[in-house]
């Protein structure tokens, strides 16, 4: 909501309610309330039995009755699935108007059998004024009430008045206003809709333009990430056809991220949107894991586009350098030299290697024709010569294993081979870079397979496009690198879960990568590959951008611009900042914003709107002592918060610390999660526990904005364990 108790006019304190009062309006809004679920239910009837109906045209015994079954069952089923999910708190939203009736704003629209309007999507035109009036400028608004619901009941509600001069006597105004009593209520495990609390400069960015890319920055809490799923709510509601048709790509750091949010969506009504985390953009890829860091910067570096160029146009693993063959009275003879040039023959002009896999036969053969010189060959003559060899196993053979299709996983597995990745990288990459990506690349002890990484992923997808697809006939035309995309699927060969060894392979289908809307969380984070991976994706897509650079775990900005500018290919941008910080507690953020001016220079640091009188505490203890103090803490903040608890550790300390706390994490019923900081990045906690800040600023170039990160994780209460204090001392020394 845009107005506060700050806004207020003095004349509220006159119009403070009894508990009657209260009690008489929640009353009030409940009998309105019935009367939409009741019209919802009718819809819901109407909605199963258009379902049914579908099902039935399809025994009609003719094409046309299955293809409307399929329209009907299609369009039924999706309104039963928005009726579904918008259930629950579906009426949030009442305006008090000076010159008209009351308005009530919902999650989806509904009419009564006369058509009527009896709630207002909150995406439509006539809801906007809920979230951009102000005490300042009303807008014809005298109170706007928010409704809190449990279900289908109504629990509370919060009123702002407005416009006290154009109130009627006896108007009630209940409660703080909605946004400051939803910033005190706890946590739990899912990001929920902020859909009544929407804020003016939020309702701004929501409703921007749909064409371009829209970029939304701030600083933590800020409501970015809510802010950007309900602009991709608005954007399908607005242009249903093409958004909806064309597919919205919602694409966030982590798995956890993804979890964490799945709700919102559906939550407005929404239930046709794609979510991936940046290990799954990949169709058939799941990858949970990062890269060291050094690994990491160097995968996701804009010289591993030329490295993977020179591995897929040279000599692959086990590709033969030499042929022989007798024919009449000649030897035939290919040497590396012969074989490199008819592979820079092939590949000229930039086409792609699998491609032009049909050609390859009859392009050994006119070069092994040109080598005949008997005379009883050259009078048989090149088509004879061509049906003789071509029937031959030992031709065949070496035309298959000097070029066969090649799968990008298949690729991308050789590069483990310290002589194939030295022979394409040395010019690009230093040894030292060779070495981190061969660690990053060795096969875990018991595992069957290498799994990718999170930052694998990019790789193999841009080896599916530099590839290319084995054609069923070749279009010489076809020469557009971005027109030819694989499907990677995975095929389980093993049943332990622990492991989740798979094998990734490329299918014979085409999968159009490509989106009509891609929205992208924690864009500051994105190496120049991954940029490279989701341009391809959104090539003709509109964009939201969300992030904030005092929170990038990227150690080299520039680069990442020049990627991020290529990926939106000169498409229009336009440019909003949030500006105010409703997740932390002032005396938080006031703490990690200390933190930030030493990660980064002048960092974006917005405003926190609340106190609640509780410090960050800071403990050092012994090596010794480090495990039974972390219990401790995790004891007193989950304790003391009644919502979520992170307990934050350096990199590699996941599964040490969860085993150590043990039972104590059943105890709290999943209340308590343990994750690394890149793992929390999205996230907020009621408690959060940081343990060994110093290993979490020393683990990379970027370790001062992790520990930023974690620290505005927590909306409550900041504690933090370790053994040393050399970050608290360079706080103290550095803080202005």
């Amino acid at each position: 909501m845009a107005a506060t108790n700050t806004e207020r006019s003095s004349e509220d304190a006159t119009r403070v309610p009894t508990e009657q009062q209260t009690r008489q309006e929640i009353a009030h809004e409940q009998a309105y309330v019935d009367t939409i679920y009741e019209r919802l239910a009718e819809s819901a009837r109407v909605a199963h039995a258009l379902r049914d109906e579908g099902y039935a045209r399809g025994h009609l015994g003719h094409e046309g009755g299955l293809v409307e079954r399929d329209a009907m069952v299609y369009q039924a089923s999706k309104r039963i699935a928005a009726l579904n999910a918008a259930h629950d708190g579906l009426v949030f939203g009442r305006l008090d108007l000076r010159t008209d009736g009351p308005r009530y704003i919902g999650r989806i629209g509904v009419r009564d059998a006369d058509r009527e309007v009896m709630l207002i999507d909150w995406r439509a035109p006539a809801a906007s004024v809920f979230y951009q009036a102000t005490a300042q400028d009303p807008s014809g608004v005298v109170r706007r009430r928010v409704l809190r619901c449990g279900g289908s009941k109504v629990v509370g509600v919060e009123d702002d008045l407005l416009d006290a001069a154009h109130a009627p006597d006896g108007m009630v105004v209940v409660g703080e206003g909605a946004l400051l009593a939803s910033l005190s209520r706890a946590r739990d495990s899912t990001m929920h809709s902020v859909v009544a609390t929407i804020q003016k400069e939020q309702d701004e960015a929501i409703r921007a333009p749909s064409r371009g890319a829209t970029t939304i920055g701030g600083g933590p809490g800020t409501g970015k990430t809510v802010v950007a799923l309900h602009r991709a709510a608005y954007l399908l509601y607005t242009d249903r056809r093409r958004f909806e048709s064309g597919g919205v790509l919602v694409v966030g750091p982590s798995g956890v991220f993804m979890n964490y949010i799945e709700r919102v969506l559906p939550s407005l009504g929404e239930t046709s949107v794609t979510l991936r985390a940046l290990g799954e953009v990949v169709d058939g890829i799941r990858a949970r894991r990062h890269d060291p860091p050094r690994a990491a910067a160097t995968k996701g570096s804009a010289r591993m586009e030329g490295v993977l160029q020179k591995v897929v146009r040279g000599a692959q693993l086990g590709e033969p350098d030499s042929f022989r063959y007798f024919y009449r009275d000649d030897v035939l003879r290919f040497d590396a030299r012969a074989l490199r040039q008819l592979r820079e023959q092939l590949l000229g002009g930039g086409k792609r290697r699998n491609r032009v896999y049909p050609k390859v036969q009859q392009h050994l053969i006119d070069a092994l024709w040109r080598q005949v010189e008997g005379e009883r060959a050259r009078e048989d003559g090149k088509e004879e010569f061509a049906a003789t060899i071509r029937t031959d196993d030992r031709f065949l053979e070496f035309a298959t294993t000097w070029w066969p299709p090649l799968d990008a996983i298949d690729v991308w597995e050789s590069l483990r081979v310290r002589e194939v990745l030295q022979r394409h990288a040395g010019g690009a990459l230093s040894g030292s870079e060779i070495d981190d990506l061969l660690a990053s690349w060795a096969q875990p002890a018991g595992s069957m397979r290498l799994q990718p990484s999170i930052e694998d992923v990019p790789l193999i997808d841009e080896l599916r496009y530099l590839l290319g697809e084995v054609p069923a006939e070749l279009d010489e035309d076809d020469e557009d690198p971005y027109s030819v995309k694989q499907l990677m699927s995975f095929e389980r060969r093993d049943r332990d879960d622990r492991d989740e060894s798979v094998r990734i392979h490329a299918t014979q289908s085409i999968e159009d990568d490509s989106f009509a809307h891609v929205l992208v969380d924690e864009a500051q984070d994105l190496s120049p590959m991954q940029w490279r991976m989701l341009g391809r994706r959104g090539r003709y897509a509109s964009w939201t951008i969300v992030g904030d650079a005092a929170q990038s775990s990227w150690p080299h900005p520039q680069e990442a611009a020049l990627a991020r500018r290529a990926a939106l290919d000169g498409k229009l941008e336009h440019e909003f900042r949030l500006s105010t910080n409703y997740r932390n507690s002032a005396e938080i953020f006031e703490f990690a914003a200390d933190v930030a001016r030493i990660a980064v220079p002048d960092p974006d640091l917005p405003d926190a709107v609340r106190r609640t009188g509780t410090r960050p505490e800071h403990r050092v203890v012994s090596p010794g002592a480090l495990a039974a103090a972390v219990a401790e803490a995790v004891a007193e903040i989950a304790g003391a918060a009644a919502g979520t608890v992170a307990v934050v550790v350096p990199i590699g300390q996941r599964e040490k610390v969860t085993a150590a706390l043990g039972d104590q994490l059943t105890a709290y019923a999943g209340r308590v999660q343990v994750l690394e900081g890149l793992d929390t990045k999205g996230l907020e906690f009621d408690g959060v526990v940081v343990v060994e800040p110093d290993a979490i600023t020393a683990e990379s170039e970027t370790g001062w904005r992790t520990l930023y990160v974690v620290l505005t994780r927590a909306t409550q209460l900041l504690l933090t364990v370790g053994t040393t204090d050399g970050w608290l001392r360079r706080l103290r020394d550095e803080s202005p």
